[in-house]
């Protein structure tokens, strides 16, 4: 048997955020499974966050967003640099993404990093030890390697049925499986007992 974990997401999205520890969890508890991070790239400087929408992700989850976060809210939110820099980071040095990821939601939701230029990532740039083209850190567009990744993106989509994010599908053979993250955001833990179903241990 073989699995995968597939997490579509989005670095500026308060749900993805809040989504992310499910992640971790099953990376702990299986850290054998592939787990493919896939940027949606879904803001593009032309829309910001709702203070209703931190407000359901702090009471439908465990996490709490920093008041630095929720006063910078109103700002439009671009995650082009982000979705180029973690498809770098997934191609190049995959067995770091997945602490790279976290590094870039806790500058963005705890920091208040809007992470919008070659500055604003300097910092894990150095933490990882990260030398990245300078195409990476630019907001004009997607690189290739990100356009190659939403373009996976839509096609998981596709066979799921809906384009919402966060989404994590759990590959096991031929199959692929959507996971309701909703169910498990309060208790993160809580995910690997539905792992463990779908991968059919006891």
């Amino acid at each position: 048997m073989s699995a995968q974990l597939f997490y579509l997401y989005d670095t500026h999205c308060p749900w993805s955020y809040a989504t992310l520890p499910l992640v971790n969890e099953i990376s702990n508890v299986y850290p054998e499974i592939e787990i493919h991070l896939l940027h949606c790239a879904r803001y593009e400087g032309d829309e910001n966050i709702s203070i209703q929408t931190i407000d359901a992700v702090e009471e439908d989850s465990s996490v709490q967003f920093s008041e630095n976060y929720i006063a910078n809210q109103k700002h439009a939110k671009d995650s082009t640099l982000s979705a180029n820099l973690m498809a770098w980071v997934s191609n190049k040095v995959p067995g770091v993404a997945l602490d790279v990821l976290n590094a870039l939601f806790t500058a963005h939701f705890e920091q208040s990093n809007e992470l919008l230029s070659a500055d604003d990532t300097a910092d894990l740039v150095s933490q990882f030890k990260l030398s990245p083209p300078s195409k990476i850190f630019t907001l004009d567009k997607l690189t290739k390697d990100a356009e190659i990744a939403i373009h996976g993106i839509d096609e998981l989509q596709e066979v799921i049925g809906t384009q919402s994010i966060p989404a994590i599908l759990l590959a096991v053979d031929e199959n692929l499986i959507l996971l309701n993250h909703n169910l498990y955001l309060k208790h993160p833990k809580a995910i690997v007992e539905a792992v463990k179903l779908e991968l059919g241990e006891s």
